[in-house]
């Protein structure tokens, strides 16, 4: 019956700097610590007793829910041995319930403090109650006669003294949270203030359901008062290379696309929806001290730089499946998997440096000559192919294949070459120099 509870009231005033949570929005937050979660009257209940010891112990788990709590818009926290006697702490402003014995600690506290009680406040007073623990101190037959059936159980389950029920919030199947800001965004930057509450609540979804995100939508809509052409509103996918959970990161992703958003009219709403995720596998603790990290992963990174200055920008080269030169490497975005397994090599060395434009070489008695007679060193080397690619669209598209016997050439001045020979539309051949060694 008695366990380590947290009772979780969200602030109900309204200022610049603290927007309320409604408990719905908290309790769904809340179940990222534990399964049993409740919804009680004005506040929220966890029971985090069994799951401690994942959050590395009791007061690990306690400093993060106080210190998360309160970024989620929670003004008052209380703990206690049952849920009951937390929610009526967190009404008298007491934080610990574990200070000093339970009773102790209930007795001193007012009748409003537990709504059975504080229902029949003006008849117990008339009795000379002012405390919980004068209530106790009346015979319990003569109030179980006198008063309601509620008064005992909610008076007994507060002292542990009988099984606390409830019923436990279930988790969505998906993640979609609204915020309304208490004052009107002009510049889409400054909707970082509300989204960030946002993507804490989406993390504690995903940690609660072992799932990643990979692409999250941020939606705005606009003040009634807007013009005309503003339209209702707009939104903003992010994606993401890997699937995440980390809100540090979420929130520098998002806040580099927003910092490239104009807003057509001030708003005043905003909503995060969790468009795509895919369940995450988690790191498991070893027996042996781990490596420690030092630093940002390389997808975090290279996201967060594509966030500013775009895809396009940030490519890495592949070798790909194709004999041509100008083929055997491409530029893709940096969120494209690298292949499994390497292409096989060229027969012949491939060169450091190779031309845009192949250069027609002179001839002198059949053999191609370059700054002086060349030397053939090794070859040829058929390469052959390329029937199916085409380049261009439409009728301006050309074809790309090539019949070419590549060697590698020595030149006096020039070094070492790489040349090919290849028969041109004439029946004849023709000598070109396509790249150089270092």
């Amino acid at each position: 019956m008695l366990g380590i509870w947290a009772a979780l009231r969200p602030s109900s005033t309204h200022s610049a700097s603290c927007i309320p949570i409604d408990l719905p929005s908290l309790a769904v937050w809340a179940l990222q610590f534990s399964p049993r979660v409740a919804v009680l009257e004005e506040a929220v209940l966890v029971e985090v007793g069994a799951s401690a010891r994942l959050f590395g112990g009791l007061e690990q788990l306690r400093q993060r829910i106080e210190v998360e709590a309160t970024a989620m818009g929670v003004e008052c926290i209380a703990w206690a041995p049952t849920g009951t006697a937390a929610l009526a702490l967190v009404r008298a402003g007491v934080p610990d319930g574990f200070a000093s014995p339970l009773p102790c600690i209930l007795d001193k506290l007012p009748l409003e403090t537990i709504t059975a009680v504080a229902s029949h406040q003006g008849t117990l007073q008339r009795l000379g109650c002012r405390t919980l623990g004068d209530v106790r101190k009346l015979p319990r037959g003569g109030l179980s006669r006198r008063f309601d059936k509620e008064l005992l159980t909610r008076l007994d389950q507060a002292y542990g003294l009988r099984p606390e029920v409830y019923e436990w919030v279930q988790l969505p199947e998906t993640f979609s949270a609204r915020l309304e800001f208490q004052f009107r965004v002009e510049h889409a930057p400054a909707l970082m203030f509300g989204a960030r509450r946002l993507l804490l609540q989406m993390s504690s979804w995903l940690a609660a359901r072992h799932m990643g995100v990979t692409s999250f939508t941020l939606r705005w809509w606009h003040d009634v008062m807007r013009a005309k052409t503003a339209g209702t509103g707009g939104e903003l996918t992010v994606g993401t290379a890997e699937p995440t959970q980390s809100v540090d990161h979420l929130s520098r992703l998002l806040n580099e696309h927003l910092a490239k958003v104009e807003l057509q009219a001030p708003a005043g709403d905003i909503e995060l929806i969790a468009a795509r995720t895919i369940p995450i596998q988690q790191e498991s603790k070893s027996l042996l001290p781990d490596t420690i990290r030092q630093g940002e992963a390389t997808w975090l990174v290279l996201e967060r730089v594509q966030a500013r200055i775009g895809k396009a920008e940030v490519v890495r080269p592949l070798l790909a499946e194709d004999h041509r030169p100008e083929w055997m490497q491409r530029w893709p975005g940096a969120e494209e998997p690298r292949p499994r397994s390497a292409p096989d090599p060229c027969q012949l060395p491939v060169p450091d440096w190779i031309f845009e434009e192949p250069l027609r070489l002179a001839e002198r008695d059949h053999r191609p000559i370059y700054q002086g007679p060349l030397v053939m060193l090794l070859g040829p080397d058929r390469v052959e192919g390329g029937w199916w690619h085409r380049v261009g669209e439409g009728a301006d598209a050309q074809q790309t294949n090539v019949q070419r016997d590549y060697w590698v050439a020595q030149s006096q001045h020039a070094g070492r070459l790489w040349i090919y020979q290849q028969r041109l539309a004439n029946d004849e051949t023709g000598w070109f120099l396509h790249g150089r060694y270092a």
